[in-house]
């Protein structure tokens, strides 16, 4: 699965790449159209595979030739056949993949292709990773059908809803409805990763059998493992809900896990905090409803002037992270503006103590955790 798939118009259909590096996406989808690309009347002996896998420049040259080779032979008993080049493992940024050998077949295996493949023949080549700056990856977007599938950047704001998005439409084809809290605690213990996505959703299918087609929460939490991920984002929840002694819980399972405290404040709690006082304003200011979902809220900040959303937190692409804000927006009932802005003051105070302190780490994030969840404590 992605988790980002782009086709490009079809030129020759006879030649198809698929690379990526979504690993496990790009070998199921590899899969698939080499089913379809393969001759019907051909059978097992219509296929003929070089393995893309090398240890070093000289084997990848080798294998790109014995790939030129096999699509100018004609069939040993005729008719049509597929030519695969599989798992190439030497098209990325790479030693081998830079050597003067390997970029000479490579000139070949175009040139072949340029020239007009075989009649009858087709060709499917697979990739886990690929130069996207090199005139073969170019070449093949003109000579024929190039897939991408890239791994989700988890590292960029915003991309759990692109997440959500392929573990919704996976889950629809699995006939299972999973949406709300459970889909977003779906995504973060799955961090995007396909391979973890279809695993985890066979096994929500398996447990849930026929009677019961709707994924909970409590199923989430019990049948998918708890990634980093996910505990910090149930610590975000717990404290946009107010629930000190989950708060407090989470906190622990963190630093048990080896997370450092200056980590957690930064990565868990001021998001949280900061989220939850922009929503809480704007909400305020705007009177703005609260969202029955994070998705919802999308379409109202949208519908704001720009001197409103001006100062919210963008995404490296220039966008507003309305996923996060949404999830704040939801909770943001059980905050007073006022308690809200001491909380932040209270983060920083807490920033200070755990860089520049002698104080015990776990003392200052619980006593942070109940400044923020307690009622009555701010």
């Amino acid at each position: 699965m992605p988790v980002s798939s782009k086709r490009s118009p079809a030129k020759s259909q006879a030649i198809c790449a698929v690379v990526g590096s979504d690993e496990a996406e790009v070998k199921r989808v590899a899969l698939q159209r080499s089913g379809e690309m393969l001759p019907a009347e051909a059978g097992d002996l219509g296929c003929e595979i070089v393995d893309g896998v090398a240890d070093n420049a000289d084997q990848a040259a080798t294998r790109v030739h014995q790939t030129i080779e096999a699509i100018l032979t004609l069939p040993f008993f005729g008719g049509d056949k597929l030519v695969w080049l599989k798992n190439a493992n030497f098209l990325g940024d790479s030693v081998t993949g830079r050597s003067a050998a390997v970029l000479e077949a490579l000139e070949k295996l175009v040139e072949t292709l340029e020239a007009g493949l075989p009649a009858g023949v087709r060709f499917l080549l697979s990739a886990p990773e690929i130069d996207k700056r090199r005139a073969f990856y170019k070449a093949l977007g003109k000579l024929g059908n190039l897939e991408i599938f890239d791994k989700l950047d988890t590292s960029r704001s915003g991309w759990e809803e692109e997440a959500a998005s392929v573990v919704r439409d996976r889950a629809d084809a699995l006939g299972l409805r999973l949406r709300g809290e459970a889909l977003e605690l779906f995504v973060l213990q799955t961090g995007g990763d396909s391979r973890q996505i279809d695993n985890e959703l066979q096994k929500l299918d398996l447990y849930l059998g026929t009677p019961r087609r709707e994924v909970s929460v409590a199923d989430v939490r019990l049948m998918v493992p708890a990634s980093r991920a996910g505990v910090v984002f149930e610590l975000g929840n717990a404290l946009a809900a107010r629930d000190l002694s989950g708060a407090l819980a989470l906190v622990e399972q963190l630093l048990f896990q080896g997370e450092t405290a200056i980590a957690i404040l930064l990565v868990a709690i001021i998001p949280t905090v900061r989220n939850l006082l922009l929503a809480k304003d704007l909400m305020q200011r705007y009177r703005l409803s609260r969202p029955a979902a994070p998705f919802h809220f999308t379409g109202t900040l949208n519908r704001l002037p720009a001197e409103a959303t001006d100062h919210l937190p963008r995404k490296k692409d220039g966008g507003i992270n309305t996923y996060a804000l949404g999830i704040a927006a939801m909770h943001t009932q059980r905050y007073t503006l006022a308690e809200l802005r001491a909380a932040m003051s209270a983060c920083l105070e807490a920033n200070v103590a755990l860089v520049s302190s002698g104080l015990e780490a776990r003392t200052v994030l619980t006593e942070l955790v109940v400044k923020i969840a307690a009622p009555d404590a701010l």
